[in-house]
This record gives structure tokens, sequence and C-alpha cells, in this order.
């Protein structure tokens, strides 16, 4: 499975809202790893979210449905 990038979140808290947003929807999501290591616990950084290749369509338009601007 090739894992693709779908968009930044400002903090790791909303990445982790936004990957349970697409799990739901059984769209299989991961924040980026690297992106959320953090000595505080959580990373008050800008995290990014990856989703398989063949589900990054879908993904753009459901969290697209919860954002106020679109998924590009």
């Amino acid at each position: 499975m090739k894992w693709v990038y779908l968009a930044t979140a400002p903090d790791q808290l909303t990445a982790e809202i936004w990957r349970e947003l697409l799990w739901q929807e059984r769209i299989s999501a991961e924040i980026r790893a690297s992106d959320a290591v953090s000595f505080l616990g959580v990373s008050p950084y800008p995290c990014r979210l990856m989703v398989p290749e063949e589900e990054q369509q879908r993904a753009k338009e459901i969290l697209g449905t919860y954002l106020e601007t679109p998924v590009e």
C-alpha cells in the first residue's frame, strides 16, 4: 500500500480528530510520525495526514465536508 499526503493539520490534536473522522468512514489514515514527536506529549506543531493512494480522492471529499475550506 502506498501512502500519500492528504492535508496538514495545524496541530496533532486536530490531526487526531481528522484521522478519526476518516476512520469512521472506513478510510485508513495515519499522522506522519515525524510530525507528532514532542517531548511535551502532544505536538503543538503542524502534522501531515497520510492516506492510501487509492483512497485519497474520497478522503479529500469527506474531510472537505467538515472543513470551511476544501482539501486540495
